[in-house]
């Protein structure tokens, strides 16, 4: 006869509760799963799914009661390795953001907003093509599935344990924040110096012929130039956008530091 003690139950439910709780908090703050576009029903069924096709091949579980005043501890400090984990793929497509900013305003185009259903927030139109296409670029690399293999990885790189994790690691995540200012400038820069010529060459124009209203003219060749350099850079997007996606999927399991029993 198969006799179950309590302790065989708490292991059982260690070894799905604790890798849940991390999963859960990535997929809530994680780019591509966070969007209002999709149902809370629908995460929690994925993050499930993903947990249950993991666990078996994860490492061993610390031995302490998943309702335990320990055990509430271990999950709470998935939780936040999961959203730091979510954070620092989130920065890759903010830097994303910031470049259309950068070129909408130098388009002119700062005032042309409307409101996105996804992020429940009024969003550039320059910021939300760029993203657009930043996100069907990731989709084709099968970055999503990178994202869950990093997922599953982490469990090794980072075990589950009651030991937090070193104070450097939240100081790597909020270093991560200039990132997105670098990265977002560097992807903007073809396009902003290319309308910078466009209004030094304006300012030329209006100096020797100071009958030409500028306010008339100058707008339609900056928006015009603008979507011309928009459309050129195009097609060396591609490379720069995999080096931010893979430093994004480096910086997953690079920012946690061992702490200190």
């Amino acid at each position: 006869m198969i006799s179950i003690g309590s302790a065989q139950i708490d292991a059982w439910i260690a070894a799905f509760i604790f890798p849940l709780a991390r999963i859960l908090a990535f997929i809530a703050t994680a780019p591509l799963w966070r969007t209002t576009g999709i149902p809370r029903q629908t995460r929690l069924i994925v993050g499930i799914a993903i947990t249950v096709a993991i666990a078996p091949g994860l490492p061993a579980m610390p031995a302490v009661q998943p309702a335990s005043l320990g055990g509430l501890w271990i999950m709470f400090q998935q939780m936040l390795i999961g959203i730091g984990m979510g954070f620092a793929a989130r920065v890759v497509f903010s830097a994303f953001d910031l470049a259309g900013e950068f070129i909408g305003f130098q388009m002119g185009l700062g005032f042309a907003t409307f409101y996105d259903p996804l992020n429940s927030s009024q969003t550039p139109v320059i910021s939300e093509f760029i993203g657009l296409i930043a996100l069907l670029l990731f989709l084709s690399l099968n970055g999503h599935l990178l994202y869950l293999a990093t997922l599953a990885q982490s469990f090794s790189a980072i075990p589950i344990s009651s030991t937090p994790l070193g104070a450097g690691s939240w100081l790597n995540i909020a270093e991560l924040g200039s990132r997105i200012f670098s990265a977002g400038l560097l992807l903007a820069l073809p396009v902003v110096v290319a309308l910078m010529i466009t209004n030094v060459a304006l300012a030329v124009l209006t100096r020797a012929a100071p009958q030409l209203n500028i306010f008339a003219l100058g707008f339609p060749l900056t928006l015009i130039g603008g979507f011309v350099a928009l459309a050129i850079s195009l097609n060396y997007l591609a490379a720069p956008l995999q080096a931010i996606f893979e430093f994004g999927l480096t910086a997953m399991l690079g920012f946690a530091v061992p702490g200190s029993p």
